[in-house]
Formats: C-alpha cells, structure tokens, sequence
C-alpha cells in the first residue's frame, strides 16, 4: 500500500467520552462505524483511495461490527452495491474518484436514483479538482442535478465532516434517495480531533442477518411503467423531504456578521479558504467570525428556497462562492430571489473567475472585487481593495525575487518496469517509423511527458484498446495500445479486448503487468500475487486472453529492452491478421522496494549476506552524447561537469538513489550506444569467498592497467 493506517485505525474503536485525533479520511471511516453501516465498498484512486486503504486496515474492527467489506472492479460494481439498500434498511456506503469514477458509476446510479432507498445510501466522492488536479476538469454537481441524489460538501473540519456524514444517512433516510458527499483533497488530509461516539452494528449486518426477502414489489424495480411514478416522487416527496430535514437539522450553516448589507453564500467544502482570505483583509478573524455574513452550504444540492430568501433579504449584495462552471448555485439562487421578488444583487462569476481552483489569491482578488462592486456601509472597499491587492503584488515580488522555480513534470519512479517500454518503442519508432498511440490512465500515461513525449490520445481508465478502434482501419500501419492490468481489469477487458476480437481488429496491445493499481498507492487488483487477505486470487492476464480467443500474444519482462524491441516489431510486421498482444511484465517499482529492504533489513539483522546492485558511468569513455538520457529518462541518471580540463561538455552520471533496475546499460546495449556503464555489486557481510574474489580481481585490475594492486588500494 502507499501508506499504511494499521496503526491509526485503532482510533477507530474510541467510544463516549472518547477524543479522536487524525485525518479527515480517517475521521469518514469512524463516522461510518458510528453511523450503523451494514456494508462498505469502491474503488481505487486518489484522492480518497486511502478510506479504501484505511476500511481493509480496520478489517478486524469491521468483522467486529458485522460490516460487509467489498473491494470492487471498478466503479460500477461499487455502485451497483447501493442497490442493496432499494428493498432493505441496510445502511451502506462506497467510494471512488470524482467525476472519471461517477461516469462509470452512472448507470447504476441512475437506476439507484430512481426507485430510491430505504437504508441509507452514501457515494463518497474525492473531488479531485484545480490546477493540481489528475483528471478532467468536471464537477459532480451534474449527476446529483440531473439524478436527484443529494450532494453533501462539508466545511473542511473534522467536527463537520462527521457531522454531515452521519446526518447524511438520516437525509438518505429521510427523504427515500441516495446522497452523494465530496471531499477535496484538503479535506481528505486535514487533521483535527472530535468528540467520539460509539461504534454501531447496524440493523442488520453479518451479525443479524435478514429471514429472506421481503415481499414482491414491482415499484421497487427501476423499470417501466413505475419509471413514471418514480420521477413524480423525486419532485413531489423525495424533494420536499430533503429540504425540510435539511432546515429542521441546521446542516447548513449561518456565520452572522455587522456588514449586514452585503453577504457570501459559499460553498462547503471552501468555507476554510474564504474565512482565511477575509482574516488577511482585516474582515474576519482567525476563530471564524467574520464581519460579512456567510451561509455555509454544507449541503449544495437540493438548496432550501426559505433560507436563501431569508439570507438575501434586505441586503443590497450577495457574493455566490462557487468552484467551477457551470455556475449551478448562482443561476439557483438568481432564480429563486427573483420569484420571491426579491431585488438583492446576485455575483459571482465575473467578480471571481469562471474556471480553475479557487486558491487564496483568487479569492481575494475576486472578494476585492465584489467589494468595490458594492460599497457596502460601514467599510472603506477602496481602501481594503488596494490594500488586498498590495498583499498579493508583494507575494509576486517576492517570488520574482527568488527566481522562477524549474520545471517538474510527472515521471515514472526511478527503477520503474515500464519506462523501458517506451523507451523501446522510440527505438522501433525509429526504425519502423512513428505510429499511433493511445495511451490510458494510470502511472504509463506519464509517458507522454518528456523524453517520451508518447501518446495521441487518452479517453479513460482501459479504454485506450477501444479508442484505437477506428484508428487502425484507416492508417497505413498498425497503431499501439497502452493498458495498465488495473485498467486491464477495471473496463479493458470488455471495452477493449472483447470489441477488438468481436469486430476483428488489428492492432497491437501492449499490457503493463506490475501486479497493482500503482498509481494510487499499490492495491491490490485480480492478478496480482497475493490480495488483501493474503490470499492467492487465482487469476491471470495471460490465461484469460487466450481463453478470450488471442491467438499472438507474448510475455516480455520488461527490463529486456532488446528483446523487448524485437517483440514490438514483430507485432508491427507480422502478416497475421488480429488483435496482437504483449504482456510487459515487472513488478511495481516501489512495491518491490519495500518488500525488498524489509527482507534485507532482517537479513542483516541475523548477519546473513545481502547484495545491492548499482550502475555508474565510466567519465573516461562517456562521450557526452547523453542518447543514454533521452532514451530512458531515469531519475538517477543525469550529467555532471566533467573533471577532464580538455572537456567542456558535462558527462553522464548515476546518483545515489538508482535502485539498480539496469535500464541504463540495457538502453546503451539496445540502441549501440557507448559502452561507458558498468554494474557493481555491493556486498554486505560478505563471506571469505567474496572476499577472496575482490582480492584477485583488483590484482588482476592492477596487472591490465600497468600498475600495482597494492598502489590502485
């Protein structure tokens, strides 16, 4: 795993009186337990991947609890696990990455949505948005719109995050329909304490078991004609209910402020940031109170027409807080004030940007703004404007000072099985000539990066099989598909590989076999070599397609880079008609890391010998070509100034933290580059016959090279 919670989960089984200190995630997962959920699934992937991590850490405490723990294929079967509280008053809960995960999920979300529930159903969503973002710029507002779910953005503090986790499954209850609750990734790490509460088994769980099914009720069904009756219940019930529960509970919350002409309506989930960005413009302090009025949305959908109308009246302005576009809220609330004919002035896009992350000087930019926009009383906004934007020009000057920061884009970890890959495909892209690439999500795509710079197109988690579909029939070689065996699993299989042998395709699969779902920390996925309970899971990559019907289809380790581009062209020049798969198999990097100096760590401890491999550059033959460099884009190797006086030009070297995969020497080999690398071993409590062999082969050193052994020591 990225990280491992064994020793923070025991939190979990703090009661009454109890204090919890820890991370927002961890904070999720013990207001679950408090809450009575019967099962808890998702799937994989940053930012909330860990209350993943973190439910499989707490297995034991689970099992305890009764709790069902599922581990889904992708997002959709973790979806579709909801469907568990459509007949029965079973509480549960699932998880995965923002708006890529929802449109996997959306299917069954749709069918969930439309029956409703009886338990509690909960979508846990890392809403993985900004600059620093990993996926597509997308808000999950649409799904809960267009759906009716109920989407939850709690103010990033650990009291409030519990808050809205357990009174979002009585919401769910109450008002017969799923709810969706985003977490950005500041939530997801902010750390704090609350007031535990204890532990619940829920009403039937593991435990307690349900006496069989309850009886036949074709209303229960997504499915026609109660499809019909089942829309009128989300406007006509469902709706109402939500919003009368949200006022009866208070779930949103009102900051009150002496600026009471002008007012925020913000978001949950951005509450933290406007609150500081008001302190440093004098309006706020740091405990929270603020001089200008807020209405926290802890719930940002359905809204609740009496407070909107409550907060706006008789105010002059309002400054709608809200991330993104669509501007969902703004236009909500603009509507809502002008059927109640309330004439309070609405902003939002326009004094603060349409798109990107809201970060600290964005907000106070665009508050400066809104100021001056208004005027309101009792406030100088001029002055308060000027003196923002000083704060934010002398924030520019002293970083001007400093220098712009160099470039860091993404790349692969050092040692990684599959920068040799592509590194062997830019030799037979030499050779054979450039082709199509599509690439997929996962630690691979870091490949369309430099030195690479490899990839025409990605279109989702395994889906780059299938968006080579129509690339092929109408180019004049053969293109190349690059898949994770997470994404193999996830949605490769079906969409790519089936379609692809379905319709007779004829292009080339390339298959990254590292054992786990690597990007988000190392899970554990259907082929890997053990699962999460220590288990074998007994499936295969290879097997299952040739059970599929692939007929050419080769397993290369990666390392090979030779051998590996031999391969490659094999599959571009065969006369063989079909889909052409290789399996590029080594293990994850940084799994084999820790696995490796853990056993290395209690080797030494009982004095047995241990080996480390090293590579290094000889400065006297390199030519400083650095081909070695733009071929395998390593970390570890980098160039240095040359010690020669007579050398201008810098020579390759290989730093401290080559973990002694070999890409470098196997790249010199492949492309006939100079034989300047050589390897090393590192012997740690070494035997008389290491020793002994060190001993002859600097005297035999010492011969060739004209001079002594004794002198060369």
């Amino acid at each position: 795993m990225e990280r491992s919670f064994k020793k923070e989960v025991q939190e979990l089984r703090l009661g009454d009186g109890d204090t919890f200190h820890g991370e927002g995630i961890l904070a999720v997962t013990k207001a679950l337990l408090q809450s009575g959920v019967s099962y808890v699934g998702g799937y994989q992937g940053a930012p909330v991947s860990h209350l993943l991590d973190v439910l499989v850490d707490a297995q034991d405490i689970m099992t305890e609890l009764g709790v069902h723990l599922e581990t889904c294929s992708n997002e959709a079967s973790a979806a579709a696990m909801l469907g568990a509280s459509i007949n029965y008053p079973l509480r549960g809960a699932v998880t995965w990455k923002s708006i890529v995960g929802t449109n996997v999920a959306a299917d069954a979300l749709s069918n969930l949505s439309s029956p409703g529930v009886i338990g509690g159903a909960m979508i846990i969503l890392g809403e993985d948005y900004g600059e620093g973002a990993s996926v597509i710029q997308e808000r999950s507002y649409a799904y809960a719109l267009k759906s009716s779910m109920w989407l939850l953005d709690p103010r990033p503090d650990l009291p409030s995050i519990v808050r809205t986790v357990e009174k979002g499954f009585e919401l769910s209850e109450a008002s017969h329909a799923p709810v969706m609750l985003e977490l950005r990734i500041r939530a997801c790490h902010a750390t704090g304490e609350f007031a535990a509460k204890n532990n619940r088994k829920g009403v039937v769980s593991g435990l307690n078991r349900i006496q069989g099914p309850p009886r036949f009720n074709y209303g229960r069904l997504a499915h026609p004609p109660v499809i019909f009756t089942q829309e009128k219940l989300k406007v006509e019930e469902r709706l109402p209910a939500a919003r009368a529960f949200i006022r009866e509970h208070k779930l949103n919350e009102l900051i009150a402020g002496d600026l009471d002409d002008v007012g925020i309506v913000v978001m949950g989930g951005l509450t933290n940031s406007v609150l500081r960005a008001l302190e440093r413009m004098g309006l706020a302090d740091i405990y929270g109170s603020s001089r200008m009025p807020l209405l926290v949305l802890n719930v940002v959908y359905p809204l609740v027409p009496e407070e909107i109308r409550e907060f706006c009246a008789g105010k002059a302005a309002v400054l709608v807080v809200e991330e993104g576009f669509p501007d969902y809220i703004e236009q909500a609330i603009n509507v809502e004030l002008r059927r109640a004919d309330i004439q309070t002035r609405v902003l939002g896009k326009g004094s603060l940007p349409q798109t990107g992350e809201y970060t600290s000087d964005v907000l106070l930019e665009g508050l400066a703004a809104f100021l001056q926009a208004v005027h309101p009383k009792n406030i100088d906004a001029d002055t308060v404007a000027e003196n923002t934007r000083g704060l934010i020009a002398h924030k520019a000057k002293a970083a001007a000072a400093l220098g712009p920061l160099p470039p860091r884009p993404p790349t692969f970890c050092t040692g990684c099985p599959e920068r040799p890959v592509f590194s062997a495909i830019k030799l037979m892209q030499r050779e054979l000539g450039p082709t199509h690439i599509s690439a997929d999500i996962g630690c691979h795509a870091f490949a369309t990066f430099a030195p690479f710079s490899l990839g025409n197109s990605i279109l989702g988690y395994g889906m780059s099989l299938a968006s080579a579909a129509a690339v092929g029939p109408n180019m004049d070689r053969r293109s190349i598909a690059i898949m994770g065996d997470g994404g193999f699993w996830h949605n490769g299989l079906i969409t790519g590989v089936a379609s692809n042998l379905f319709n007779k395709g004829d292009g080339v699969l390339i298959v990254m076999q590292n054992g786990y779902a690597s990007a988000t920390g190392q899970q554990y996925i259907p082929s890997s070599v053990t699962s999460r309970d220590g288990a074998v899971p007994g499936m295969d990559i290879e097997q299952t397609l040739r059970a599929m019907g692939v007929k050419w289809l080769r397993t290369v380790r990666t390392y090979s880079v030779s051998v590996m581009v031999k391969t490659l062209k094999d599959a571009m020049r065969t006369a063989e008609r079909g889909l052409k798969v290789i399996i590029a198999d080594g293990e994850c990097q940084l799994a084999r890391q820790r696995r490796v100096r853990a056993e290395d760590a209690v080797k030494l401890e009982r004095g047995e010998r241990v080996i480390r491999t090293r590579y290094g550059v000889d400065e006297e033959i390199c030519t400083g070509d650095h081909s070695c460099i733009r071929l395998s884009g390593c970390p570890s190797l980098t160039v240095k100034p040359s010690t020669d006086p007579l050398r201008t030009d810098p020579v390759a070297t290989v730093i401290e933290s080559c973990v002694g995969c070999g890409l470098c020497g196997e790249v010199a080999q492949a492309a006939v580059l100079c034989p300047s690398f050589y390897r090393a071993e590192i012997i740690r409590n070494a035997t008389w016959r290491d020793r002994a062999l060190f001993r002859f082969r600097q005297k035999v050193i010492g011969w060739l090279g004209g001079y002594s052994g004794e002198a060369a020591a």
